[in-house]
């Protein structure tokens, strides 16, 4: 068995202590008179929705011929109206004026009537309640409606999914602590403004408007602000994976572009760290173990091996605090041969405060949190940034 010692176990607490010490402590009650609960919209209701010619029979039958399991949809269908319904009668009870949407029908309206906005699903719906807050003043607190499948490593901690009440409560005394998360804005040069269209890609028929009306703005300089903030990451590429991806990449306002051949790009927040941008960047432990054979280092890739410990460093080292106005980017199977490239020198991952990203691609998107989709081919230019006032109102429990 292999024992870091004492540089290892530092650089734990180093990372540990970077992630805490960005949150702020200026804390104020949150005055709750409206709640706006955010619920999940379940595949059972998905299915119910794309499918409104038939009744629940008929597309239980309809269901089961596919292949699905529908007992299993309506299990967890019942589980998440259960957990819903106990947020919002624990709202009620508390004398909090309650109303529950999902993502067919929540709009701009309800957001702004609203104190605090909850979303009770996982990471998603979080992500989706969290789409529709473009200011920097609405707090949006989240709640995990079924610990045991989902991380819900956006929401609450797990036990306050039994202990909405005192929830509640640490709100309105403000025991906690205010974690504005970075999100990127995303300013689109483009030809033709068909090309700022949005396609939703997990949307169903006639759903669109239901969701958000997209409506950019004028940066001044010919750009487009999209209407919809990244709290996790941005992606760009051809929208065929096997297509091979051309960019040209410039990075905090440098004057040099750099010609790319790639899979994409993946722009990502310190909340997006622990997700996509940590799974594309891991270092296995076998990887590790081959490389410590390669200096002669007897190796193995048990869980408590010197090949593991390193993995695992390296591996939490690619997370960055939330609020970090830094943006870190990979260049995904970033082609290095020959040429590219052009010119020489970028690194495949690193960290910027602007990025311009123009595209040369046949037929690519610009896809922000994994849920709106906007049309990125040849000529289009893309310039991510972060700003304080995009950032997202989160809370933080201590204990």
């Amino acid at each position: 068995m292999y024992s870091p010692k004492t540089f290892f176990k530092g650089t734990f607490t180093g990372i540990s202590n970077t992630l805490l010490q960005h949150f702020s402590n200026e804390v104020n009650p949150i005055e709750i008179q409206k709640a706006l609960v955010v619920s999940k919209l379940s595949r059972y209701e998905y299915e119910r929705n794309k499918h409104k010619n038939l009744t629940d029979k008929e597309l239980q039958i309809h269901l089961r011929k596919r292949g699905t399991d529908v007992e299993k949809l309506i299990h967890f269908y019942d589980l998440q109206k259960k957990f819903e319904d106990n947020v919002a009668n624990t709202l009620r009870d508390m004398g909090i004026d309650v109303e529950v949407v999902n993502r067919l029908n929540c709009n701009e309206d309800m957001v702004k009537e609203a104190d605090v906005v909850l979303p009770t699903g996982g990471d998603g719906t979080f992500l989706l309640a969290a789409s529709r807050v473009l200011d920097n003043k609405k707090p949006v607190v989240g709640f995990n409606s079924d610990p045991t499948r989902s991380e819900g490593y956006l929401c609450l901690p797990k036990r306050y999914s039994s202990d909405i009440r005192g929830a509640i409560e640490r709100l309105q005394k403000g025991c906690f602590e205010w974690l504005m998360r970075s999100r990127i804005r995303t300013t689109l040069v483009v030809s033709e403004e068909e090309n700022l269209v949005p396609k939703y890609l997990h949307d169903t028929e006639g759903d669109c408007d239901a969701l958000f009306k997209v409506k950019t703005r004028s940066n001044g300089d010919g750009g487009k602000v999209l209407p919809v903030l990244a709290l996790n990451e941005v992606f760009v590429g051809e929208s065929l994976s096997a297509r091979v991806s051309h960019l040209q990449m410039r990075l905090n306002g440098s004057t040099e572009n750099t010609n790319l051949k790639c899979s994409g790009v993946c722009v990502s927040t310190g909340t997006g760290s622990t997700s996509w941008h940590l799974s594309m960047n891991r270092l296995p432990i076998q990887s590790v173990a081959e490389l410590l054979k390669l200096l002669d280092i007897e190796a193995t890739e048990d869980k408590n091996s010197l090949a593991a410990v390193l993995s695992d460093i390296y591996n939490k080292n690619l997370i960055f605090a939330p609020d970090d106005i830094n943006m870190g980017y990979t260049i995904r199977d970033l082609i290095s041969a020959g040429v590219w490239p052009q010119p020489k020198g970028i690194k495949s991952r690193g960290f910027a405060k602007k990025i311009e990203i123009k595209s040369n691609c046949f037929d690519a998107c610009l896809v922000v949190d994994g849920g709106v989709s906007f049309c990125f081919n040849d000529g289009t230019i893309a310039l991510l940034e972060v700003l304080p006032e995009d950032a997202l109102r989160t809370v933080v429990f201590k204990d």
